[in-house]
């Protein structure tokens, strides 16, 4: 499965590798990967092949599930396909509160004491993804853990998701991507190492050289 993701979403461009020409996130570290998870939804056999691992996901990993909650906003859209899946009622979690009407930071009904999970496109750092399981479970819900289509497997996100309580199920991640990417001739061989060493210390970019 981490491998079948990981050549659906290099296939769409979804996951876009560049050691020669870093990208810059927002945080100012220099990249050699890219991802953008939403083309998943436009590309409908690849998107058939992400809702169905994650409903297997939350099937197998976390049976008790009464309730999906999306990321907003890039985990809305796939909380709503995989609840249907599942026959699960879902909603979403905001970044934030509105500034108008109720004031709703969590929007669909959600019962105090209910089983929740959370369908998150992309895990790096995971501050994000706390901050919903955090609002959730502030409003009273048992938060069984997140199902994600991708993760860097980055220290700093491991280390917060264990310290935090969370548990996560990827259905890929940064070194099935790697293998698939220097098989299918998206990177040379020779850069494998320089992606894990990215991903092992972010802020350290000796793996540039």
């Amino acid at each position: 499965m981490e491998k079948k993701i990981a050549k659906d979403l290099l296939s769409i461009g979804a996951v876009f590798l560049r050691p020669e020409q870093p990208f810059t996130w927002a945080s100012g570290i220099k990249s050699p990967i890219y991802c953008d998870n939403r083309l998943t939804l436009t590309a409908v056999e690849v998107r058939r092949h992400v809702e169905a691992g994650l409903a297997e996901i939350v099937r197998t990993k976390y049976p008790e599930a009464q309730v999906l909650m999306g990321t907003s906003t890039a985990g809305i859209a796939h909380a709503a396909i995989t609840a249907t899946l599942l026959d699960l009622p879902m909603g979403y979690v905001r970044s934030g509160a509105k500034d108008h009407g109720r004031g709703n930071r969590i929007e669909g009904k959600l019962e105090k004491g209910q089983k929740v999970v959370v369908i998150e496109d992309l895990i790096s750092t995971a501050g994000s993804c706390i901050e919903v399981v955090e609002a959730l479970r502030e409003a009273g819900a048992e938060v069984l853990g997140v199902a994600s289509i991708f993760t860097y497997g980055m220290q700093k996100g491991l280390d917060r998701l264990r310290e935090a309580g969370v548990e996560n199920h990827s259905l890929s991640n940064l070194d099935a991507l790697v293998e698939v990417a220097a098989a299918e001739g998206y990177i040379r061989p020779e850069d494998k190492q320089r992606l894990i060493t990215f991903r092992n210390n972010p802020a350290d970019e000796g793996w540039m050289k």
